[in-house]
């Protein structure tokens, strides 16, 4: 199995390649201020309580947290910003990799973004994802995790020509999405494993979750 670390970082030499400088460094400076205002300090950390929630899946089915919880030992929730970021479809994929072994230790995963549901069935799809994929509207659980900011108004332009549209997939126009956070939650709804970063370049590798299911079975 392929570290996500590896498959990051051979998408950003593509990436700097294709891509002109001055936005890049545009990107990265947003990136930096986000980094600055340490807006993962006030997210859920290790030890703290998970919050219940009640999501629609990508076929507009109620999901619920502490359902979940008593179906299996550990719920594993991943945050992401849509189906448009090249980097969460890479997460999600990585993640795709475990969840066999993730079934195998009673741990259940879901994936949560701001988008509709018609758009995380179509993220689903196109990454061959069997696990769920949840439509957090308006971004309602994700700011009660801590996560949530406003994509910086100079980016707003590059996506845009990048061809993506946030509005569209989320339905809503107030450019807010989640921090990239991943989550492993067992029964008391503790949080036994907390990754949170500004940078959504970066995400928590996949082995390190399974390691921390491994010591808590």
């Amino acid at each position: 199995m392929s570290r996500l670390i590896d498959n990051i970082k051979q998408y950003q030499e593509t990436f700097k390649q294709r891509v002109p400088k001055d936005l890049q460094e545009v990107m990265l400076k947003a990136t930096e201020n986000l980094k600055n205002e340490k807006l993962s300090k006030n997210a859920l950390k290790l030890k703290d309580k998970a919050k219940s929630f009640t999501l629609k899946n990508a076929i507009n089915k109620d999901v619920n947290l502490d359902e979940l919880l008593k179906e299996n030992k550990f719920v594993v929730l991943n945050f992401y910003r849509g189906a448009w970021c090249p980097y969460c479809n890479l997460e999600l994929k990585a993640f795709e990799q475990i969840n066999d072994k993730l079934i195998q230790n009673k741990a259940k995963l879901v994936a949560i973004s701001p988008q509709t549901p018609d758009v995380s069935l179509t993220t689903m799809q196109k990454n061959e994802l069997s696990f769920e994929v949840l439509s957090d509207t308006n971004n309602k659980v994700a700011k009660e995790y801590g996560l949530v900011f406003s994509l910086a108004q100079e980016l707003r332009p590059i996506y845009e020509k990048f061809g993506i549209d946030i509005v569209a997939s989320n339905n809503e126009n107030s450019f807010e999405l989640p921090m990239p956070a991943t989550y492993v939650i067992n029964k008391n709804k503790e949080i036994i494993y907390a990754f949170i970063d500004e940078d959504y370049t970066s995400r928590s590798e996949p082995q390190e979750i399974l390691d921390i299911i491994s010591k808590n079975q």
